[in-house]
């Protein structure tokens, strides 16, 4: 029989486990509320910047009441059509790359997944080049407002269909995946850098600032595609989560769980792809954010998919955010890309956190 000190000892390290879940659990939830309000602060600031010269009390004010009235005033109508576009864009474009990031890593189990390391972004901008330089593109019946953008999502897709053909027909491993989606990074990087050799230099122009990537383009109109693709892709990829948790201790072990492992991996990276076609689309090559915010969030809450999708894809809106604002301070009135920021200023930081991290863990 079980004694009663028994009995207290069992109930006694059973609620000491259950405060260890609750601090876990607390410490991701404290992470995720922390990124949105840093959203919510930064946005303010952002759109104080600009010749026209308004507070960040106003601005939110103005933001609330344009939720139920048209822009009226000169104050609203900076704010409503000229810079919270741009803010939103950032918002959506680095919450989408961010998740579509963390997917791929987790699908094939390597640090160095993004949809830049994959060919994604690469094949986008050997489309946009074409469309630039040569005016034509694999659907010449498209607008010739939208060729540009047209020819770069299908141009993104080839890529995800080279590798899944290997993981339908030759049974290819994670590490084949990615080392195809190196491969395919490349051969697009060379045609692109082909074409901008006999390139007229005022087309090449064009061409060179969609690859750098940017904000540029943001308006009401370009906002609808991406905000319905990330409303389709997001609550799907959360729905695989725990398979993707599964996957994470190796292909045999998810099997004898009871996940079919090349079905989940086949659906998320077509979803995952998608999204990252949809954003690079209309942003350009903004290639840093999908390989970096998952990185940061793993270091700071761990590898449980469940809440590092959603902490992922808040930390790099937030994350692409700061860097287009100060993109627009900086050099004011200079912008400077999006694309550039990151990588001159968001690589050093993921350096200096990568020495600081005493402890493993990918």
């Amino acid at each position: 029989m079980v004694s009663s000190t028994e009995r207290i000892t069992e109930t006694s390290k059973s609620a000491v486990i259950k405060a260890q879940y609750k601090k876990y659990i607390g410490r991701k939830i404290i992470f995720i509320l922390f990124s949105i309000a840093l959203i919510v602060i930064i946005t303010g600031i952002s759109a104080t910047l600009g010749p026209y010269s308004i507070t960040v009390p106003e601005v939110y004010s103005i933001i609330w009441q344009g939720l139920f009235q048209h822009p009226a005033t000169t104050e609203e109508f900076v704010v409503w059509n000229l810079r919270l576009p741009r803010i939103l864009m950032a918002v959506l474009a680095g919450m989408g790359l961010a998740i579509a990031g963390t997917m791929m890593q987790g699908i094939v189990r390597n640090p160095l997944a993004s949809p830049y390391t994959l060919g994604i972004s690469s094949g986008a901008g050997f489309g946009a080049v074409i469309a630039i330089i040569y005016g034509t593109g694999l659907i010449p019946w498209a607008g010739s407002g939208y060729l540009t953008i047209v020819n770069a999502f299908a141009f993104s897709l080839i890529p995800v269909f080279v590798i899944m053909a290997l993981a339908r027909f030759r049974r290819a491993t994670p590490e084949m995946m990615i080392l195809a989606g190196i491969a395919m990074m490349f051969v697009f990087y060379g045609y692109t850098h082909l074409i901008y050799y006999f390139a007229d230099p005022d087309a090449m122009k064009e061409a060179y600032f969609w690859t750098i990537g940017g904000l540029g383009r943001a308006s009401w109109e370009t906002l609808t595609p991406m905000a319905v693709m990330l409303a389709f892709c997001i609550p799907l990829l959360m729905w695989r989560s725990w398979d993707l948790n599964v996957m994470g201790a190796g292909d045999e072990t998810a099997k004898s769980l009871g996940v079919n492992v090349e079905r989940v991996r086949l659906l998320i990276m077509i979803l995952a792809s998608l999204l990252t076609a949809s954003i690079i689309s209309f942003t350009g090559c903004i290639g840093f954010v999908g390989l970096v915010a998952p990185h940061i969030c793993r270091i700071c809450i761990g590898g449980d998919n469940r809440f590092l999708i959603p902490a992922s894809g808040l930390f790099g809106a937030t994350f692409l955010l700061c860097m287009s604002t100060l993109g627009r301070t900086i050099l004011a009135p200079v912008i400077i890309p999006e694309g550039v920021m990151m990588a001159c200023i968001g690589g050093p930081f993921f350096f200096i956190l990568l020495i600081g991290k005493k402890k493993e863990y990918w």
